[in-house]
């Protein structure tokens, strides 16, 4: 096409992780090629989707053709940044809207999101990819649960957690079967359903990936060493509670199986674009998944940025990528 590239870069959301999305937003912002791309910031929060002008007025987004008016001024959007953790952006609501309405985006399909989003679903879609899983038990509202038999079943420590939900909101690491539970009802104050996991003991890795062009970029790994119990949201975003270690200090045969799982859960989950795949590691260098980030977080303090560095490139280079591998025009998606 013609001109600059009309980009809306989508942040905010309606979950636990707005500000941290509207954190990675800023940064991707920033990183973004301004002789390429127009770039238009909304904040989405439930049905207020709106541009914030230098003078602190606010303007809305027509949803019906994805367009903003500013003083008379309209702008219909060519393609969508997906920069939300959380719902709508990580769970498909977001992506289904932009597929219905033909806007090329930048994140994983809205069957895809589905599918990262719900811990269960990741979990079923992996099975059979060679990737190893720690053993758990569905709940959902209103179910029954004996915590001495879940206790007896998964053993202890055992993780609590919501079956959608992100940054680690309402997990919690249970050490007798009293506490489990309270622990069921904090995952539920996040989620309509919940994963009580058996704790795998070892060392934590984030791995990021990228498809693009046809090729494959592995990220070089992180290791995550948390100060507290495990890698919460305070450990994740809260300076001095967490080291993170890239690339990891982890054996040849190690690092070829993390990438080896990272790359079978991206395809057997159908990703597109930039994707973090969490791992422990046991003692015994055997790797089991924790969790796949559609959209992972990309603040100053996030582990990918860091990954990406470390790799050589920068954030506006993989996003050139990015939306290189994913833009189509209106003409060639008719």
């Amino acid at each position: 096409m013609n001109g600059k590239l009309r980009i809306a870069l989508l942040a905010g959301g309606n979950s636990s992780e707005r500000e941290i999305a509207l954190q990675s937003a800023a940064q991707i912002a920033a990183a973004l090629d301004g002789g390429k791309y127009d770039v238009t910031v909304i904040d989405l929060h439930h049905r207020d989707w709106h541009y914030t002008a230098p003078d602190g007025r606010q303007w809305q987004v027509d949803k019906n053709d994805f367009s903003l008016t500013v003083e008379g001024r309209k702008t219909v959007f060519d393609y969508a940044l997906i920069v939300i953790h959380g719902t709508p952006g990580e769970d498909g609501m977001l992506q289904g809207y932009l597929e219905m309405m033909g806007i090329p985006f930048s994140s994983c399909s809205m069957t895809s999101s589905v599918i990262t989003f719900d811990k269960i679903s990741t979990k079923r879609a992996v099975r059979d990819c060679g990737v190893n899983l720690a053993r758990e038990i569905f709940v959902r509202r209103g179910d029954r649960i004996d915590p001495e038999k879940v206790a007896a079943e998964l053993g202890l420590p055992l993780f609590v957690k919501p079956n959608a939900s992100g940054s680690s909101f309402g997990v919690t690491r249970v050490t007798s079967a009293a506490e489990i539970p309270a622990a069921v009802e904090a995952a539920f104050a996040e989620s309509e359903e919940v994963l009580i996991e058996e704790c795998i003991r070892g060392r934590e890795m984030g791995c990021g990936v990228m498809v693009a062009g046809g090729r494959e970029y592995l990220f070089p790994i992180t290791e995550i060493v948390s100060r507290n119990a495990f890698f919460d949201f305070e450990a994740k975003y809260t300076a001095g509670c967490s080291d993170e270690i890239t690339p990891a200090d982890i054996a040849p045969e190690v690092k070829a199986e993390l990438n080896r799982m990272t790359l079978a859960a991206y395809r057997a989950c159908r990703c597109r674009g930039i994707v973090r795949v969490d791992f422990i590691v046991t003692p015994e260098g055997r790797p089991y998944l924790i969790e796949i980030n559609s959209i992972p977080g990309l603040s100053g303090g996030s582990i990918v940025p860091k990954q990406v560095r470390a790799a050589g490139m920068t954030l506006g280079e993989v996003y050139d990528l990015i939306i290189a591998d994913t833009y189509k025009t209106k003409e060639q998606g008719a």
